[in-house]
């Protein structure tokens, strides 16, 4: 496993970490926590040493079983980034959302305080606040408090998890010195955050955790247009309508670009997302412990080529808020 600099807080982190979205159930309906503590176990076997996570994960309980395999390898150096969901509302957040509503002062304390109990740590890591809006920047009220809290010694480090439609709105953030650390959507579709977002990080010295480095899936390249999901799955959402066969027709387009030069398809995926200098560590979802070993694999090979990345830009596509399903 390879290691990075997460950005002003100087962590050395693995550059595989861990997406334990998936542990938390909910809308990855059929997880087994066996199998998710497995998986954990095995990517910290294997060097992973980065955890990413969040309270909306299951109500909490993608966190309850983190704190477990956490106990269970006391003594081991495992950092541990969780989010906090603004209180009930439009998600992601309306422009006319105020943030001291959504998100004020003694609410943000209880929920540092959940989290806490759910990890079993005296100290989160690193604590991001799980969607955003532009609305909020001229008057960040929340990162004040959080500001505060890190300073009472409950949380080591401040992110944002970018909202899915104005992943741009966190660059006045970073360069206001606001955050620690940002996560961001980027991978062979998702290319916007290269032109600005990737580069404010890196000169303001922000870490960078990437998200959906599998397009939810589609970039393993496992999917045809006959994949059916689970009842209750938000990939029934995601992949609605033609959106299913779209994706899969661009995917088989990548598999032709790649050719030989890769694996497979996954494999370049996270050789992609860990491409640019200022990605600190990609989170892929790891359901099991063979996923585990094949996400975590990849940083034991060699980087993506320039020539490869170069022909993988002309696959980007801009589809816009896919998340908020289709009409």
């Amino acid at each position: 496993m390879k290691y990075r600099t997460f950005g002003r807080l100087g962590w050395q982190v693995s550059e595989i970490g861990f997406g334990g979205w998936a542990i938390g159930g909910g809308a990855w309906v059929n997880q087994n926590d066996d199998d998710s503590i497995r998986a954990l176990h095995r990517a910290l076997d294997l060097g992973c040493n980065f955890i990413d996570t969040a309270q909306g994960y299951g109500d909490g309980h993608s966190e309850r079983i983190i704190g477990r395999v956490l106990k269970e390898r006391k003594g081991e150096k495992i950092y541990v980034a969780t989010k906090i969901p603004p209180k009930p509302g439009a998600w992601p957040a309306a422009p006319y959302d105020k943030i001291e509503e959504r998100l004020p002062e003694n609410y943000l304390r209880e929920r540092v305080e959940f989290s806490l109990e759910n990890l079993q740590m005296d100290c989160l890591d690193l604590l991001q606040i799980h969607t955003w809006t532009r609305a909020w920047n001229r008057n960040p009220a929340a990162l004040t408090v959080l500001r505060q809290l890190q300073k009472e010694g409950k949380l080591r480090g401040i992110g944002i998890s970018t909202p899915e439609p104005d992943q741009n709105s966190l660059i006045d953030l970073m360069r206001g010195g606001w955050l620690d650390a940002v996560q961001v959507i980027y991978n062979i579709f998702e290319q916007e955050p290269a032109a600005e977002f990737l580069p404010v990080a890196q000169e303001n010295h922000v870490g960078v955790i990437v998200r959906v480095a599998f397009d939810e899936g589609s970039l393993t390249g496992k999917f045809t247009e006959q994949t059916k999901f689970a009842e209750g799955d938000f990939r029934n959402s995601y992949f609605a309508g033609d959106r299913l066969a779209r994706t899969v027709q661009r995917v088989e387009k990548i598999k032709h670009t790649i050719g030989s030069t890769e694996p497979d398809v996954a494999t370049a995926a996270l050789k992609f997302a860990l491409k640019p200098a200022a990605v600190s560590t990609v989170i892929p979802g790891m359901r099991n412990a063979r996923q585990a070993e094949m996400n975590c694999g990849v940083s034991n090979q060699p980087p993506l080529s320039d020539a490869l990345e170069l022909k993988l830009r002309e696959h980007a596509w801009r589809r816009g808020n896919w998340y908020q399903g289709k009409l």
